[in-house]
């Protein structure tokens, strides 16, 4: 039976369908940077890694036009984007029931830190969780690895097999595995069932039901 103490979410692709909010903030920033090339695949490469380096790694900017990038996906994002966006089916259950459980519940992103916290806000899972980190406005301490090891750090969690980290892209999979967690890996998000395969996570899940049971069993 599984017994984690310490849960730790990813929020894009795990605890919410942020697709279309993050879509037409891409969309607006590259019309404003008068750049071509938008399409579904790009935008499923986009969601996971930081900003900067969706916009540096896809589309080749160098580093001042993938900051002014950045400034002009976080206008729309900021007023429309964030709550263009919606939970899977059956989160909200979840988390409540994680908490209620005596669960330690908490959130790891690489979004910017102020719109998760809005996000998780609006949706009301900040009643369920202890905490959140996401990225800083400059980029710096994006890397998921080094926001589960800060998240770690100042709430006084020692790593171990009981504490797991849950996402739905390989950076999740990976950070997790440098801090020595457990990982499960939700193939209802963006990454692909080869990428998170790949990396080997302890479990891998299909939907939010089979993470439930897994989780609560």
């Amino acid at each position: 039976m599984l017994n984690f103490s310490h849960i730790l979410f990813d929020l894009d692709g795990t605890l919410t369908n942020p697709r279309q909010g993050i879509g037409n903030s891409l969309k607006y920033a590259l019309r404003q940077m008068h750049i071509d090339g938008y399409n579904d695949e790009i935008l499923e490469r986009f969601v996971g890694p930081p900003l900067q380096d969706g916009f540096k790694n896809l589309f080749g900017l160098n580093e001042r036009n993938t900051q002014l990038a950045v400034e002009h996906f976080r206008v729309y994002f900021g007023e429309k984007g964030l709550y263009e966006n919606e939970p899977y089916p059956g989160i909200t259950a979840l988390l409540e029931e994680l908490h209620f459980s005596g669960k330690r519940v908490y959130v790891v992103t690489s979004k910017l830190e102020k719109y998760a916290r809005m996000i998780i806000r609006h949706f009301e899972f900040d009643r369920y969780m202890d905490d959140l980190i996401g990225a800083e406005a400059t980029g710096s301490h994006s890397g998921k690895g080094q926001l589960i090891r800060e998240l770690l750090e100042r709430n006084r969690i020692k790593p171990s097999t009981s504490v797991v980290m849950i996402g739905d892209t390989h950076y999740d999979m990976l950070g997790a595995k440098e801090n020595e967690l457990s990982t499960i890996a939700v193939g209802y998000g963006f990454g692909t069932e080869e990428t998170l395969r790949s990396c080997n996570p302890d479990y891998l899940v299909e939907s939010v039901d089979e993470l439930a049971e897994l989780l609560l069993e």
